[in-house]
């Protein structure tokens, strides 16, 4: 089985898919109410356990987290927490596990399983989009204006992540 994380220090998007590219498990670990930063990892490695007790997990896939800087999007400060924390819950992984983690760029993984953003689009819509036509119960919910909920996302980068090891695997 594999598991797809899609690591942030706000919400981690979580899949497990069987060997069949089923997905078993798909859930948003929310951590924006913990603002310790080892309570995050404390409360992702308790995750982490659970998952270990219900899934033999073989192969862990985990995005890579962002190397550059653009225009309009994080800061220093961000990248260095955001890779951090990376760092931090897969070396979890390896520890509860006993597997390493491989890293994929999310442009890889989309191109893996055939998304394509079209230019001036954001990325997030169209994964979601193929992941609500593609993945038969995965269910989401609207805020009142209309967007979905915090972790709909995430879930569905997870989602992407876990596919695109499945897919790379077969090959």
């Amino acid at each position: 089985m594999i598991l797809g994380l899609d690591i942030s220090t706000s919400i981690t998007g979580v899949t497990v898919i069987d060997n069949k590219g089923n997905v078993v498990f798909c859930e948003a670990w929310d951590t924006r109410k913990t603002k310790n930063f080892f309570d995050k990892a404390s409360l992702i490695g308790g995750q982490l356990i659970n998952i270990r007790i219900q899934f033999p997990i073989t192969h862990i896939v985990i995005e890579q987290s962002l190397q550059m800087f653009r225009a309009g999007f994080s800061s220093a400060k961000t990248l260095t927490l955001l890779s951090k924390f990376n760092g931090v819950v897969s070396w979890l992984c390896y520890n509860t596990f006993g597997l390493e983690p491989e890293y994929v760029s999310a442009t890889t993984a989309r191109k893996q399983i055939g998304i394509k953003v079209p230019r001036g689009t954001k990325a997030k819509e169209v994964v979601l989009e193929h992941i609500n036509k593609t993945v038969s119960d995965f269910e989401y919910e609207l805020t009142k204006a209309g967007n979905p909920k915090a972790g709909t996302y995430d879930r569905a980068d997870s989602i992407v992540l876990a596919k695109y090891a499945y897919l790379t695997q077969q090959q």
